[in-house]
């Protein structure tokens, strides 16, 4: 990526080379490859550098919309600081409702927005449900064939999806902030050479 700087102030961004007409001269596409960077700098196009140290993760952070900037002859892409996502619903209010703003199957009290940890606990008890589908047969046919009951191997696993479900559901209610909650999910590599994350993985069956 280059930007075009006239007179110390960005003009154009350039995303892909083309053909450019700079004052009265027109310049081809092929600058871009066979150009120095001095050259380029000559003519007024530079480099984009991008500083990308207050973007953050968009699945916890909103970011602000780049921004392009000319000083000591570069040109750098960056953005403003983050906004966390809400890590926890926001609801109706009274005063939604003396406003008129108040849905008419919505009461004051009920969930206005989803945070992150109604969604995140979503996701978890989707998962275990999944990983729990394939056995239910089992209990199925136990309760209804009175001579059969469910192998202890699969009666354990079911019941450590659940456990852990629940786990995992309790720290993402506990988590006290939106960092808290990127923390539980964010994996590192341990001194055994494995990569874990704070809130852990639902169990797999091993056959």
């Amino acid at each position: 990526m280059y930007a075009l700087v006239e007179d110390n102030n960005i003009t154009q961004i350039i995303t892909n080379p083309k053909t450019m007409v700079i004052g009265d001269v027109r310049y081809p596409a092929k600058i871009f490859q066979l150009w120095s960077q001095s050259e380029l700098n000559a003519i007024g196009i530079y480099e984009v550098i991008t500083d990308s140290s207050n973007f953050k993760d968009e699945k916890w952070y909103i970011n602000t919309n780049e921004s392009y900037a000319f000083a000591d002859n570069q040109v750098t892409r960056s953005w403003g600081t983050a906004t966390p996502k809400a890590h926890a619903d926001s609801l109706w209010t009274q005063a939604d409702s003396d406003d008129g703003d108040l849905p008419s199957d919505k009461s004051v009290g009920d969930v206005k927005v989803e945070g992150l940890k109604t969604q995140l606990i979503r996701t978890i008890k989707q998962q275990a449900s999944g990983l729990l589908a394939p056995t239910d047969w089992y209990v199925v046919k136990a309760s209804e064939v009175s001579d059969y009951s469910v192998p202890t191997n699969i009666a354990t696993y079911r019941a450590s999806v659940r456990t852990k479900s629940n786990e995992m559901e309790t720290a993402i209610t506990n988590a006290s902030d939106t960092p808290a909650l990127e923390t539980l999910y964010t994996y590192t590599r341990q001194e055994d050479g494995s990569v874990t994350r704070p809130l852990g993985e639902l169990p797999t069956l091993e056959i």
